[in-house]
């Protein structure tokens, strides 16, 4: 990409590095794409690291549309010590000797935090009480205790237990008195994963935390999708063109997809309404022009299908 040369509109789904806030991401992406016009679907903790979906230009739209989608995580759980954060970058609170839980304890502990459960979101999360978010009232020495809500734990499995000696991937060596399980979830959109780690240290009665989160997926956008922030600088890499997803591939990979005829595609350019394809389906629907471009995302939950968003005006592509 040459400095002249335009970003256009679609999706950047890019691998966060450790450090970096979800912000930080969104500030380099727009002096690379040299656009105000860029933003993120689904914040991701400075420690966590993995998928980012990033919207740019009229991708933006798209992310109202991704932020609901459930996501994959791969996480290390420590059981042992409990921390304010719930995860590694908190202050340790407390904790009970964890090197003689079972394998098979764990597992009972584990299996009961799947399913639809009713979860407190962590005390440092960006939850907003009375305007203010959650963490900086923690952070400012206030006791915040925010209500449950239902989650959905589609799926939480231990891949491997360490105990004290043992080392990790990262070359580390389990410390004494605590258990290190490394795990794959999927979760509803509006789950904690530290919160699971935190749950499942309350329930053994040892206290719990994260100390690794790396997101494998936001719906079907994978980390086979994801790009480092050197390969989108067009200094050290192929640059943001080389990776934008357009419009139309972004939303196929997010969404029930409806093929329409010109005709319908001109009427939804013009701000008409369509028959719906499928009356009372529920959740959003892309619908692409014969030409392959994206024009609207669809509520069909009626019998005439309404346009959430218009992205393609009649007659004229966006990508």
């Amino acid at each position: 990409m040459t400095a002249e040369e335009p970003v256009g509109d679609g999706l950047l789904v890019v691998d966060k590095p450790a450090g970096w806030t979800s912000h930080d991401v969104v500030g380099r992406v727009r002096r690379l794409c040299r656009t105000r016009r860029v933003g993120h679907a689904g914040t991701l903790d400075p420690m966590a690291t993995g998928v980012l979906v990033l919207g740019v230009n009229r991708g933006t739209k798209l992310l109202t549309f991704l932020v609901g989608h459930d996501k994959g995580y791969a996480a290390t759980v420590r059981l042992g010590r409990s921390t304010v954060t719930d995860d590694a970058e908190g202050e340790v609170t407390g904790g009970a000797d964890a090197s003689g839980l079972t394998e098979e304890r764990v597992l009972r502990a584990v299996a009961a935090l799947r399913g639809e459960i009713q979860q407190v979101p962590s005390a440092v999360s960006a939850i907003k009480v009375d305007g203010r978010r959650s963490y900086a009232r923690v952070r400012s020495g206030e006791d915040v205790q925010l209500a449950p809500r239902a989650v959905t734990v589609g799926r939480f499995e231990v891949l491997a237990v360490r105990r004290p000696g043992d080392t990790g991937p990262d070359g580390a060596t389990v410390p004494d008195g605590v258990l290190d399980l490394d795990a794959e979830v999927d979760v509803s959109s509006g789950t904690y994963v530290r919160a699971l780690a935190r749950d499942l240290g309350a329930d053994l009665g040892v206290g719990g935390h994260l100390t690794a989160l790396r997101r494998t997926r936001v719906g079907g956008l994978t980390l086979e999708h994801a790009v480092t922030l050197e390969e989108l600088d067009p200094e050290r890499g192929p640059g943001p063109t080389a990776y934008l997803v357009p419009l139309a591939d972004a939303a196929a990979a997010a969404l029930p997809v409806r093929r329409l005829e010109e005709p319908e595609a001109r009427a939804l350019g013009h701000g008409q309404r369509i028959a719906s394809s499928e009356p009372g389906r529920s959740g959003p629907v892309a619908a692409v022009g014969p030409d392959g471009t994206l024009v609207a995302i669809l509520d069909e939950s009626g019998a005439q299908a309404r346009a959430h968003v218009v992205l393609a005006p009649a007659g004229g592509r966006v990508e």
